[in-house]
Formats: structure tokens, sequence, C-alpha cells
């Protein structure tokens, strides 16, 4: 499968939309970025495509506008939570960004994400998991 690559306008576009608040982190995923609230993704870019987690009366909203759709990365299989937004509000800066701020609120509800256990390499070559690393 090949996962598709945002260009410079395109992550250039995504950050404009982002709130300048310390709770707000951007990450690299699969060689694409995206934005977390308490470890929770709320936002990102897939290829050029920009998505954001939304609630589900927020999903069905935003799908009944045109060029909206369910975020799929891998065909058949959609993130039921994450909506890509038109393409034309790429020239419609408040637009987007006022549900991207719709997108960080309603994530920001949720429970902060555990961290994950991650294996540690032990000096005999074995590896064991250390918890919250």
């Amino acid at each position: 499968m090949i996962i598709p690559r945002p260009d410079e306008k395109s992550k250039e576009f995504f950050k404009s939309l982002l709130p300048d608040e310390p709770r707000v982190t951007i990450r690299p995923m699969f060689g694409n970025i995206s934005a977390f609230v308490n470890g929770n993704m709320f936002a990102g870019l897939f290829g050029n495509d920009l998505f954001e987690r939304l609630s589900e009366e927020s999903r069905e909203e935003l799908l009944e506008k045109e060029g909206a759709s369910l975020l799929e990365p891998m065909k058949g299989r959609p993130m039921k939570e994450y909506v890509v937004i038109p393409k034309a509000w790429r020239r419609q800066h408040e637009t987007a960004r006022t549900w991207v701020i719709r997108s960080l609120d309603w994530t920001s509800e949720l429970p902060p994400k555990k961290k994950r256990e991650q294996p540690h390499r032990l000096s005999n070559g074995k590896t064991r998991l250390l918890s919250g690393r």
C-alpha cells in the first residue's frame, strides 16, 4: 500500500489552522502530520487531505457538506470518527479553522491516551516491556 505524502503547501495550511496552545502537539504519522491533545489525535493530513476527529453529531453535519467524506486510508476501511473536509475550504480559512477548533474541543474531552508499553532491550539482547515509557 502506498501512503500519500502531503506537500509543503498543505503542511503550512494545516499548521495555520491550529491554535497556538501548549496542549496541542504536532507529530509525524506514517509520513504525514497530525495534531494531538492529551495524546489523542484530533486532526491531521493524509496526503493533501485534511481530516478531523468529530463527535457523531458534528460528523453528520460535516458529511452533509459537498466534498466532505469519511477518512479512508485503506479502501473499504473508513475511520468512522474522522472526516475529510472539503478541498474548497482551503480558500475559506476561517471555516476550516472553525471545524479544527470544534475537533480540538471535542477530542480534549476524551480521556487522555495512556502511553503504550514499549520494549526495552536488555544487555543480553532480549527485550522486556517497560510501563509508561
